[in-house]
C-alpha cells in the first residue's frame, strides 16, 4: 500500500517564489476537484496556516531532524483519502543543518527522498537565460537519487527571455512544468519572522485565488500531476503525540499563534479538548482547564493590550496557583514579569515568571534545539530529552527563576536559554516538536 503520489515544491533558495507556486498550485489542483494535502518540509510555523486556507486540508510538518521515523510515518498518513500530496520546502533543497539528527540533517531533500515525491524546483531566472539550466542541472545531479519532476521559472522577462531558459534546459534534459512572468503584485506581505500570519493577512482568499489563476495560465497543470509519486506507507501503528493533559485551555489569536499542527491534532486524537480562547480579547482561560498553553506569536506587537487585559491576567494567575501553565517563545515571554517592547516601553504580563524580555534590544536567535529536561513540564518528566526550535528577535534582561533545561543546538553546543520553572508554571523559548526518542 502507498501514500496518494506527491510533489515537493522547492528552490535553491529561499525568495524565489516557491510560496507563491504552492499557495496557486494548492487552490488550482482543489479547484481541478482533487482533494489536495498539503506538507511543510522543516520547521516553518507560520506557512501551514496559509496551505490550509489554499487547500481547505490541516497542513502538517515533516522534519527529518527533529523526527523520528514512527512520528513521519504518522504524520504522512494523514495523506489518507487525499488525490495528491503537495509539499513546500525550506530554504534551499539541501540546506539543513550540519550534525544530524535522528533521520539526517533537515533538509527539504531528505523529505522528498524519504516519502518518495520528486522535486519539482522553483527558480528565479531574473538576470540569467541558459546559465539558469547550469543550477538546475547541479541540483539535479546533487544527489542522483532523488526524484526530480522538473523546473518552474520564475519572473521571466520577455517571450525572449523563455526562449534563451528553455533552450539551456532542452540542453540539460530538464523538463519544464511552467514559465511564470515577471509580476511584482505577487508577493505576501512580511514581517520580522518572515510571512505575516495568514489571519493577518487584509484579503488572504482574493490573493489565493490569484495566484492559483496566475499559475493555471503559466503552469501545465496536468504534466505535475503525471509528475506526482510517492513511496510505501508506513506502520498502520505509528502514533501522533499524545496531549499533556485532558482538557487543554489554548491561547489562539494574533498574538499566540504558533502550535505545530501535528501536536494538535494528535492531543484531539488522543481524545484531548482544545479548549482555545483569546487573550487579546480579554478572555479568560477555561476555568476548569487541566493545563493552559501559551504558544508563541507576536506578543511583542501587542504588549500594551495583553498588559492591558486584567480578565485573560487574573483567570491565568488564578490558575497557575493550583495545576500547571506552560508558555513557548511568545507564551513564555507573556507568562514574565515584564516585555519591553521596540520602543523602550516596559509592559507588565503575568508575573508568574520573573523573566524580563527586551524588543528594544534585539537578538536574533534561530535554530534547531535539542532540550533535556531538569523539572516535570506538561507531558514530559525531568529527564527527557525533546527536540524543537527556536526562531524570535527577543533578548532577555532577566531570568532569576530555575532553569526548565539544559538546551543544546544542533551542533551540540550548549545555550544560555534555558527556559525557567517557577511552581506551576514552566516556559521556554523553544517551540516543541517532538519528544527525542519520538
Amino acid at each position: 500500500m502507498t501514500n496518494p503520489p506527491g510533489l515537493l515544491i522547492s528552490a535553491p533558495s529561499s525568495g524565489t517564489g516557491k510560496t507563491t507556486v504552492m499557495l496557486g498550485l494548492l487552490r488550482a489542483l482543489a479547484e481541478d476537484g482533487l482533494t489536495v494535502q498539503p506538507f511543510k518540509s522543516g520547521p516553518d510555523y507560520i506557512d501551514p496556516a496559509f496551505h490550509r486556507a489554499a487547500a481547505g486540508r490541516a497542513s502538517f510538518n515533516l522534519d527529518s531532524w527533529a523526527m523520528g521515523a514512527p512520528l513521519l510515518d504518522a504524520i504522512a498518513a494523514q495523506a489518507k483519502g487525499a488525490d495528491i500530496v503537495v509539499a513546500e520546502g525550506s530554504m534551499g533543497l539541501f540546506d539543513g543543518v550540519a550534525k544530524p539528527g535522528e533521520l539526517g540533517h533537515g533538509s527539504s531533500a531528505e523529505t522528498a527522498l524519504r516519502m518518495g515525491w520528486p522535486v519539482v524546483l522553483v527558480l528565479d531566472v531574473g538576470g540569467q537565460a541558459q546559465s539558469a539550466a547550469a543550477t538546475a542541472l547541479g541540483f539535479r545531479m546533487y544527489n542522483p537519487d532523488l526524484p526530480f519532476a522538473g523546473v518552474i521559472l520564475n519572473r521571466c522577462a520577455s517571450p525572449r527571455h523563455e526562449r534563451l531558459t528553455r533552450l539551456g534546459m532542452e540542453r540539460a534534459g530538464l523538463p519544464v512544468l511552467g514559465v511564470l512572468p515577471r509580476r511584482g503584485d505577487l508577493t505576501l506581505p512580511e514581517r520580522h519572522l518572515g510571512l505575516i500570519q495568514a489571519v493577518e493577512h487584509p484579503d488572504l482568499e482574493s490573493a489565493i485565488a490569484g495566484y492559483a489563476a496566475f499559475l493555471r495560465e503559466h503552469v501545465d497543470l496536468e504534466a505535475i500531476k503525471r509528475a506526482a509519486s510517492s513511496g510505501p506507507m508506513g506502520p498502520s501503528s505509528a502514533a501522533l503525540p499524545r496531549p499533556p493533559a485532558q482538557r487543554i485551555a489554548l491561547a489562539r489569536d494574533a498574538a499566540f499563534s504558533f502550535t505545530y499542527p501535528h501536536l494538535l491534532e494528535g492531543w484531539r486524537a488522543a481524545g484531548a479538548e482544545i479548549l482555545p480562547f483569546s487573550p487579546l480579547a480579554d478572555e479568560a482561560p477555561a476555568p476548569d482547564a487541566d493545563l493552559v498553553w501559551l504558544p508563541g506569536g507576536y506578543p511583542e506587537l501587542h504588549a500594551g493590550t495583553l498588559a492591558a487585559a486584567d480578565r485573560f491576567l487574573t483567570g491565568l494567575r488564578k490558575h497557575a496557583e493550583t495545576r500547571p501553565v506552560h508558555g513557548e517563545c511568545g507564551g513564555y515571554m507573556a507568562l514574565g514579569e515584564g516585555l519591553i517592547d521596540k520602543d523602550g516601553t516596559r509592559h507588565r504580563m503575568a508575573g508568574l515568571l520573573g523573566l524580563v524580555t527586551s524588543y528594544e534590544k534585539r537578538k536574533f536567535n534561530l535554530g534547531y534545539r535539542r532540550a533535556e529536561l531538569l523539572a516535570d513540564m506538561p507531558g514530559f518528566s525531568a529527564g527527557t530529552a525533546l527536540r524543537g526550535h527556536e526562531f524570535h528577535y527577543s533578548s532577555i534582561v532577566e531570568q532569576p527563576d530555575a532553569p526548565l533545561a539544559r538546551v543544546f543546538d544542533a551542533e551540540g553546543a550548549e545555550g544560555p536559554q534555558t527556559g525557567s520553572r517557577r511552581g506551576h508554571v514552566t516556559g521556554t523559548f523553544f517551540h516543541l516538536i517532538a519528544e527525542a526518542s519520538a
